[in-house]
């Protein structure tokens, strides 16, 4: 159980603004989410003998005084949004303001028996990097749509050159983004390790070492859950519904559902495999590609534990 003489300070993040409520206490205040702030709330935590502070994962507005509270010593608990609502609900709570909800994030932040350690902080800007390039990959898509529906000839001229555009910047970004990793050498191995998997390309490598670093250290188990590849299974009495994924990692589940489409028909022996055994018993296609997206982040997390490369069993030509 948690510590009931620690002192938690819950935080509610808004965009200009830092509501702060204390565990226990009638202490409420509010400061900017600025650097002027940050520095303002750390010296009144302090004050109040604080050691513990929670706070919901929100972006790139809780990314920077996440940090600073970090590097000011405190313990940090990042809730996820759902976690909140669901303790809302639990406690019967539906009045809602920014202090009422520091309030309940202090009191949810106390309750926790422990707090799981800090990412590594340099992921965070790579990250972002990585967020960008999605962002442009969605625009190529966007725009090639639009060139399949345009029949005037300056309408699909124009967006031809938009397509090529994009595809140049994103190009770039990546590029850039494999510099800063090659930067650090030890990020630079574990993602050599993740593409050393059968069917793990470097794109699908990059979301995985940036949007799941707890690779290698977690069981199976507990990392198919996170990405949001674990079959939940829905029951009451004689009635069984069908599991089904849900929750975890949204992006780092799409990466690996396109990888092992690949990786299904032609790249990784196992899971072409895996997928024809499936499929032969009768599964749907998207539940047969689900399972092949579970081995290979199972693959990987093998491989990023162990620190030895995937040992392919493909077959190389005399």
């Amino acid at each position: 159980m948690s510590d009931v003489s620690m002192v938690v300070a819950g935080i509610d993040i808004g965009k200009a603004r830092l509501d702060v409520a204390l565990h226990g206490a009638a202490d409420r205040m509010a400061f900017d989410n600025s650097a002027a702030g940050h520095h303002q709330l750390i010296q009144w935590l302090r004050a109040a003998q604080v050691v513990r502070v929670g706070l919901e994962s929100t972006g790139s507005y809780s990314q920077e005084v996440t940090g600073t509270l970090r590097e000011a010593g405190f313990e940090v608990a990042v809730l996820q949004p759902l976690q909140v609502r669901a303790f809302a609900q639990y406690r019967l709570r539906r009045a809602k303001s920014d202090p009422l909800d520091a309030a309940l994030i202090a009191t949810c932040a106390a309750l926790l028996d422990k707090v799981h350690e800090a990412s590594d902080a340099r992921l965070v800007p790579l990250a972002e990097h990585l967020r960008l390039i999605e962002q442009l990959e969605d625009d190529v898509v966007r725009a090639k749509t639009r060139l399949e529906a345009a029949h005037l000839a300056h309408v699909r001229r124009f967006l031809r050159r938009e397509v090529e555009r994009l595809e140049r910047r994103e190009a770039a970004e990546r590029i850039l983004l494999m510099k800063s990793i090659a930067a650090e050498p030890d990020l630079l191995a574990r993602l050599q390790l993740i593409q050393s998997v059968d069917g793990v390309g470097e794109r699908t490598a990059l979301s995985l070492l940036l949007l799941l670093p707890e690779l290698g250290r977690l069981e199976r188990e507990p990392i198919v859950s996170l990405a949001g590849l674990a079959p939940f299974v829905r029951q009451s009495g004689k009635w069984r519904g069908q599991s089904r994924i849900g929750g975890g990692r949204d992006r780092v589940r799409r990466a690996l559902y396109a990888a092992s489409l690949a990786a299904a028909f032609r790249w990784n022996p196992s899971i072409k495999a895996l997928y024809q055994r499936l499929k032969t018993a009768g599964k749907p296609h998207r539940k047969i590609m689900i399972a092949c997206a579970r081995k290979m982040l199972i693959q990987v997390n093998a491989v990023v534990a162990r620190g030895t490369p995937w040992i392919s069993s493909r077959r190389v030509p005399a």
